[in-house]
């Protein structure tokens, strides 16, 4: 099984104003809602694959139980435990005629160190050998910056293979609960490694430093620019694929639905890049953080194209 974490999810709302100004009245041409955070997204973009997870984390007031309504809506099995308080809002600004896509977060409330230990307890209550878990996201107010790194050592405690999609110094301290996968962007590894990482042989070396570390897998996303897809036995790099962009929210978020599902599923290393890469260019091509569906992905498969590479 399947299982996404989300410490700080949000109710994402999106809106189109075409020609959006600053310090200026501006009208909304379109809106729409969507449950929100990373690994909520992670979830929804496995059921729209065919897959099933369930989704753990924190919700708080009437947002909270509007996103666990529409996750339980659109058949995601849910586990989430209730803080005080009322979950963020995040609003998505995106103008079709800039081409421009901005957001604009609310930090989230406070909670509880023992909630968070009432959350971690549930999830190790379920975990199985080789269940994949994935750590993804912001968290809130004041949680210890080390939470990710504790969390995974203690599932893979479990034999469960973790999958951690983080920055800054959640990132930074939870690569030392050794997770089995992580996928930084480029920012996020620059942010790491303290260095500026300007060439592809930057970026893997880079990675290979985090291979050393023993982790097995480092995904580095490049958006437009494709992924680097790293392993100690063998690693890949994709382009990415030109398409019409709706949002690029969430995209990494796709990614990673993409790598536990083929991880679930044993698949090959070629098509577990492909189909990778094909499923974050479909969510592309979405409004807001809605899911791309299966056969999306299955049209854009054929246009990925990748080749085996060496660490230089």
């Amino acid at each position: 099984m399947i299982y996404t974490v989300t410490l700080n999810p949000a109710m994402d709302k999106t809106v189109e104003i075409p020609e959006f100004s600053v310090n200026g009245v501006n009208r909304i041409a379109s809106v729409r809602t969507d449950p929100g955070g990373k690994g909520i997204n992670v979830s929804k973009v496995i059921k729209a694959l065919g897959g099933e997870s369930i989704a753990l984390g924190v919700l708080e007031g009437n947002t909270g139980a509007a996103i666990e309504e529409a996750l339980k809506s659109a058949g995601i099995s849910c586990d989430f435990t209730y803080a005080p308080g009322e979950t963020r809002t995040n609003l998505k600004i995106i103008d079709p005629v800039a081409h421009t896509h901005t957001d604009v977060n609310e930090p989230g409330q406070e909670v509880s160190r023992e909630l968070l230990a009432q959350v971690l307890s549930g999830l190790l209550a379920r975990l199985k050998e080789k269940d994949i878990v994935v750590f993804s996201g912001s968290v809130p107010e004041n949680t210890p910056v080390e939470i990710y790194k504790l969390w995974t050592m203690a599932c893979k405690e479990k034999g469960a293979r973790v999958f951690l999609d983080a920055s800054g110094e959640l990132f930074s301290q939870g690569i030392e609960g050794v997770p089995y996968l992580v996928k930084p962007n480029r920012h996020e590894l620059e942010q790491w490694a303290g260095r500026p990482l300007k060439s592809k042989g930057d970026l893997y070396r880079a990675g290979m430093e985090l291979l050393q570390k023993g982790i097995s897998r480092v995904v580095i996303s490049l958006g437009e620019d494709g992924a680097l897809f790293l392993s100690e036995k063998e690693s890949w790099e994709a382009k990415g694929i030109p398409v019409p962009v709706g949002s690029t929210v969430g995209a990494g978020d796709a990614m990673v639905a993409a790598l536990a599902l083929c991880m679930e599923e044993n698949a090959r290393a070629q098509e577990t890049v492909s189909f990778a890469m094909a499923t974050a260019a479909a969510n592309v091509m979405c409004s807001g953080t809605q899911a791309a569906d299966k056969e999306s992905v299955q049209m854009l498969l054929s246009r990925v194209e990748c080749k085996s590479c060496r660490i230089p």
